[in-house]
């Protein structure tokens, strides 16, 4: 290790390992009301105990939090059962009684959101401002989508015939399964319920198995807003379970859709079980976003929208940055802005922590897999010049990487975690060949205040969401997405609702003309 990169690293632990020593020597407890902390599933408008339980743990520590049914594919089978008994009805309510429980539900998500909050922060690591963070953005699906719901429209079409009318109606598919990921344990839900309620839909949720006391305190609001009984189930279940339990959630006949995020890999295997039966489907698969800067960036703001985009949730998100792209012009700078705002901003410890930016990664698995991607890249002449450590349990040191090739792991595969390798480009044309060269294709980043290139890149990118000049982009009124191997299908916006509709084409005929 040089002297440089040794006082560097020096720096850096000086300033996380007192706020890291706090948290590992300390027992936290997760203080919230008992109706919120929900331990068994909810099938049919009823808490329902299964068979055996399961941990949850809390990562930063490695403490018990809590057990929690372990439910198998009986427990499945009734709950689609009771989410089907319940849509016959369901979709017969108007859209504006759909449209007022969905608001009283956000609102009781609002009302509780510092409970909810913590409940986020004790299972899946995420310091407490994000975690109220995504509070908030769960409720904004919901009241997005109660607004929705009251907007679905079909189309009268002019009739080639004088004795007939032509009428598109929508209607709901019917039971939809939800399976959800650990990284946003409540968001994820909202911005799939809310559009399959509002549809008139029914839904199964089948949380992480990391994370489902989020999803099973949403099922607690849900029924206080009166949502009715079988409208929303949730089927918690262990790592062990999950397989059979998701081959009744996406092959049985009464299931109509499925709705999935989570990795490529798991996708296409819940693809293959969804043709037997031909079901809908709509997936916000794996990321490898890339974040580029060119030399017309305004630099300031391109190393806030790095740290924004890159540690948000310690690099545990689908859209955050993952192949870091610098024009030669600025590489250097760029380093040197960006590690000098690492040293600055970001403290490791657990998220219930006042001053903690990073909290640990969900398991020890995603601790290792960005070790092994450091190893790599160092081994064929990345430079580490902050962090490249794992410490205590799953706390990974915030690394920052130069020169970073594109034969190295972190540059080929999603890296999940706290890693920035950055890659050095001379032209626009070979940065736009490096970003495109991925098979998924969800967000994309690049600052630039050249406006031939803003538009030229944008529309080059082979991105579903294009941030410019901007590393945040997820908003309740956008259109949420990939292309390639990213995903099907859009979330939130306008578009989010369609996936959980139907279109029927109705021809009047017989009519005096």
């Amino acid at each position: 290790m040089s002297a440089v990169r040794a006082l560097r690293s020096r720096r850096l632990l000086r300033q996380v390992s007192p706020v890291l020593q706090a948290s590992l020597g300390r027992h936290y407890s997760l203080d919230v009301p008992a109706a919120l902390l929900r331990t068994q599933g909810y099938l049919g408008g009823r808490w329902v105990s299964a068979a055996s339980v399961f941990p949850v743990l809390d990562p930063a520590t490695g403490q018990e939090l809590t057990q929690v049914s372990d439910c198998g594919p009986a427990e499945a089978k009734q709950a689609v059962e009771a989410a089907y008994e319940a849509f016959q009805s369901w979709k017969r309510t108007t859209a504006k009684e759909r449209s007022v429980l969905l608001r009283k539900w956000s609102d009781l998500l609002l009302l509780h959101q510092q409970h909810l909050a913590a409940i986020i922060t004790f299972e899946s690591g995420k310091p407490l401002p994000e975690a109220l963070g995504e509070v908030s953005y769960s409720a904004s699906f919901l009241q997005w989508f109660s607004e929705e719901a009251r907007r679905v429209y079909g189309d009268i079409v002019p009739s080639p015939a004088a004795d007939r009318r032509l009428l598109l109606l929508k209607q709901p598919v019917g039971v939809a399964t939800i399976i959800t990921p650990w990284n946003f344990p409540s968001a994820m839900i909202t911005r799939k319920v809310g559009a399959a309620l509002a549809a008139g839909c029914t839904v199964v949720v089948k949380p992480a198995e990391d994370t489902p006391l989020s999803a099973l305190a949403l099922a607690e609001l849900a029924q206080q807003a009166g949502v009715p009984p079988g409208v929303v189930n949730v089927v918690p279940c262990s790592r062990e379970k999950m397989a059979a339990v998701g081959r009744v959630l996406c092959s049985d006949p009464l299931v109509a859709k499925i709705s999935f995020t989570g990795s490529t890999a798991t996708g296409k295997v819940l693809l293959k079980m969804a043709a037997d039966s031909v079901k809908r489907v709509s997936m916000e698969l794996g990321g490898h976003a890339p974040f580029i800067v060119f030399d017309s960036a305004d630099l300031e703001r391109a190393v806030g929208g790095a740290m924004v985009s890159k540690f948000r949730n310690s690099g545990q998100t689908c859209v955050c940055s993952n192949r870091f792209l610098v024009q030669s012009g600025i590489y250097d700078r760029f380093l040197d802005g960006l590690g000098r705002a690492m040293d600055a901003e970001l403290r490791l410890g657990h998220g219930s922590e006042p001053d903690t930016t990073q909290g640990p990664l969900i398991n020890v698995r995603a601790a290792e897999k960005v070790v092994h991607q450091i190893t790599d890249a160092v081994s064929r002449g990345a430079r580490v010049l902050r962090g490249g450590k794992r410490l205590d349990g799953s706390f990974m040191e915030p690394t920052l990487l130069a020169d970073v090739t594109t034969d190295m792991l972190c540059t080929q595969e999603e890296t999940f975690g706290p890693l920035v390798p950055v890659i050095r480009f001379e032209t626009e044309e070979e940065a736009l060949a490096v970003a495109n060269a991925a098979n998924v294709g969800l967000a994309g980043y690049f600052y630039s205040q050249d406006v031939g290139q803003i538009w030229r890149v944008a529309e080059a990118l082979e991105v579903g969401m294009v941030g410019v000049n901007e590393g945040l982009l997820s908003v309740a009124e956008a259109a949420f997405g990939g292309v390639k191997q990213s995903g099907l299908g859009r979330e939130g916006s306008k578009y989010g609702i369609d996936e959980y509709l139907e279109i029927k084409y109705m021809c009047f005929g017989g009519l005096r003309p």
